[in-house]
């Protein structure tokens, strides 16, 4: 099983529109035919499609999205409005990955830039966890670690001790992918990998005090290669 994450698309509805250090839609078009050059059995999309929080944007999301050949997902991010996701591709909460399940968890929080679960969304996390004793990824937007970082860290997820504390009973929880920090990542905690992955624009600075662009990284995503409760994973970058 192959999966590709691809996140932080930040589209507006004005497919010309610019970010700081290019154009979200051209680059997402190249990082999308970087995607399917991988020939993936999966893509998945953490978050934060839209920078505009337009339908207009997840529009075009999914046109360029549409050009896959194997099954997408989205999930969202702080940026995102899952009312005006939904009616163009459903969020999806759970997908069979055979061998291995794929658990999508809500960090999103309206009008906000910071991530949290919250007591309704986690108890629905621990139900479904303790239906399926298969190993797990789980999937979110917001990282639930603490990257050193100490404006991301500002607007990262609220409740990651909780979240932490929960899973110390579901030792099938594996590995998690993340996105909002546009930057590659690999970290552990708890013996849970876990993974951030390159934006399709802009990249953040690691290890910034402040918000900063790391103008030397390009786009790019992630690669994971699932097999039998183990896994490969890495990630590519794509020239414009």
């Amino acid at each position: 099983m192959r999966i590709v994450q691809i996140t932080d698309c930040h589209l507006h509805a004005d497919p010309r529109a610019r970010s700081r250090a290019g154009f979200p839609l051209r680059q997402l078009e190249a990082v999308v035919n970087a995607a399917i050059g991988e020939h993936p059995d999966l893509v998945l999309v953490t978050g934060d499609i839209s920078q505009d929080e337009t339908a207009a944007s997840y529009e075009l999301a999914h046109g360029v999205l549409s050009r896959l050949d194997c099954p997408w997902f989205w999930l969202a991010g702080n940026h995102d409005q899952p009312q005006l996701m939904e009616p163009v591709k459903a969020i999806h909460r759970e997908v069979d990955l055979g061998g291995w399940r794929l658990l999508t968890v809500d960090t999103s929080v309206p009008g906000q830039a910071h991530g949290e679960i919250g007591e309704t969304r986690l108890a629905e996390l621990v139900e479904r966890l303790g239906a399926d004793d298969r190993p797990t990824l789980l999937a979110m937007h917001h990282p639930p670690l603490v990257l050193g970082s100490e404006w991301l860290d500002a607007i990262g997820l609220k409740d990651r001790d909780v979240l932490w504390q929960t899973l110390a009973d579901f030792p099938q929880v594996k590995m998690i992918l993340c996105g909002h920090i546009h930057q590659a990542l690999a970290s552990h905690r708890q013996g849970v990998a876990i993974y951030g992955t390159p934006s399709t624009t802009d990249q953040f600075l690691p290890g910034s005090a402040d918000f900063a662009i790391d103008e030397a990284s390009r786009p790019g995503y992630r690669i994971v290669e699932l097999a039998d409760g183990e896994w490969l994973t890495w990630v590519e970058r794509v020239d414009l």
